[in-house]
């Protein structure tokens, strides 16, 4: 398999570092899966730092992100995106998906937009 996605703690925050190329092929339901486990658990604050992302597909990538906003949006949560690089935020605006997530590039400027829901200062 060539992608990852590893859960740390951060007080409230659970934080999804992905890793790897994410294809239909190679990581079907990761990021989906992930964030259930975390909503299960009762956390309701999600940060998915897509900084070492290599490729993210339609389905296993945009698909699983888009998924997993709304599972965290009808559980109470929110789901917050970090550190995209250039290819992944076009991505996202082409689809105005930058109008859904809050992006950050700043892990602790996200890590306090959780407290702090008027805080938007590290959006991309």
């Amino acid at each position: 398999m060539n992608c990852s996605a590893a859960v740390r703690r951060v007080g409230e925050v659970a934080i999804v570092d992905l890793n790897g190329k994410f294809t239909i092929s190679d990581a079907p339901g990761i990021i989906r899966g992930t964030v259930t486990t975390i909503l299960d658990s009762g956390t309701r604050h999600i940060l998915i730092n897509v900084s070492q992302v290599t490729y993210l597909d339609s389905a296993a990538g945009i698909g699983e992100l888009i998924s997993s906003y709304t599972s965290s949006v009808h559980r109470g949560g929110q789901l917050k995106l970090l550190k995209p690089d250039k290819r992944i935020a076009y991505i996202l605006h082409l689809l105005h998906l930058d109008t859904v997530f809050e992006i950050y590039q700043d892990e602790d400027a996200a890590i306090r937009s959780f407290r702090d829901p008027g805080l938007h200062v590290g959006a991309a």
